[in-house]
């Protein structure tokens, strides 16, 4: 089979890989669709020292079951994933807090993943969805899940409800833009993102109808905002967030471009600002936000670009340079 590996920084190729063999208790799967994440770029970048060269990326995927090990997902069937592999048997796990698995591993990162014409993964990670489902939005379930789950986890700490609130987003990439696009499904209006390429910020105003800015020019008014989404996660952008955030309001970060940076404490303190971290989502939240793509929740998904699986080297270019106006590029092997 074709699979793009991972071959050292700043390049993936194009390889013959054997096709994955069909263990118990899993499924190997026809690729459809498999969206480019920014944790994908992060070890495209050598950056990451969980992803090693030689490794086939990918976790954003929707496909068709072609062998099975499982009585629950016969040949045939048309799913996506939790690319999370858990346990189900550690305390969070049977708290319903799957992504805290305190034994898990991940498609992409521990196991060869989607960048690639089959894969094999545990049927326990499978979710179901609409057969008629189109693959590209499939494969959008786990990015548009990090979202929902990082909005419904900020409902939690909120004062009043959320479409009172004056939402600002840093970062226009794919969680950003997902992100903006439930929020007005939620009832947000006047959301403003800040986002340095004028391509993504001129798609996130005609698609998710937000006020943009870029913050190398502008900067938002101090204490002008009940709610902060840092989808970037850069030293930088959480001095942003700081500043920007209204006492009493709520930050949360998704982004993490950056492990460890100063933040002004005495604010925090003095102001009662509720900071809050998350990591991606639940398989709980992968079945709604499937529903939600469905019923359109997301829009109608026209800013997403798609490309062959071939020209896989071309679409992580064309993202590390910033030359295209999406924020999330799905191949199609």
């Amino acid at each position: 089979m074709k699979a793009l590996v991972y071959t050292k920084p700043n390049e993936v190729q194009l390889q013959d890989r054997a096709q994955p063999d069909l263990l118990p208790n899993e499924v190997v799967l026809r690729i459809e669709a498999v969206g480019i994440c920014g944790s994908d770029m992060h070890a495209y970048h050598g950056h990451d020292p969980r992803r090693l060269p030689g490794l086939v990326l990918g976790h954003e995927f929707s496909g068709t079951v072609v062998s099975s090990a499982s009585p629950d997902f016969a040949a045939g069937l048309r799913v996506t994933g939790n690319p999370l592999i858990t346990c189900g048997f550690c305390d969070y796990c049977v708290q319903g807090r799957n992504n805290l698995c305190s034994n898990r591993t991940m498609v992409g990162m521990t196991r060869p993943g989607a960048f690639a014409e089959y894969m094999s993964i545990p049927a326990s990670s499978l979710v179901h969805i609409p057969q008629h489902m189109p693959a590209l939005h499939a494969a959008l379930t786990e990015p548009a899940a990090t979202a929902l789950h990082a909005i419904n986890m900020s409902l939690k700490a909120m004062t009043r409800p959320l479409p009172e609130q004056k939402v600002l987003i840093l970062g226009g990439g794919a969680i950003g833009m997902l992100a903006a696009l439930l929020l007005k499904t939620y009832g947000c209006h006047g959301t403003v993102m800040a986002e340095v390429n004028p391509l993504r910020s001129r798609s996130a105003e005609e698609h998710a109808g937000v006020e943009t800015y870029d913050p190398r020019k502008v900067e938002p008014k101090e204490n002008g905002f009940d709610y902060v989404i840092d989808a970037v996660g850069a030293k930088v952008t959480r001095t942003a967030a700081l500043r920007a955030v209204k006492p009493g309001g709520v930050i949360m970060h998704i982004g993490l471009q950056d492990w460890a940076s100063e933040i002004d404490m005495r604010k925090l303190t003095l102001a009662e600002i509720t900071l809050m971290g998350t990591y991606t989502y639940t398989t709980a939240d992968m079945r709604a936000t499937v529903d939600l793509l469905e019923r359109g929740a997301f829009g109608d998904l026209s800013w997403v670009h798609a490309m062959p699986l071939s020209e896989g080297a071309d679409a992580f270019a064309a993202l590390d340079s910033g030359n295209i106006a999406s924020s999330k590029v799905v191949l199609i092997p």
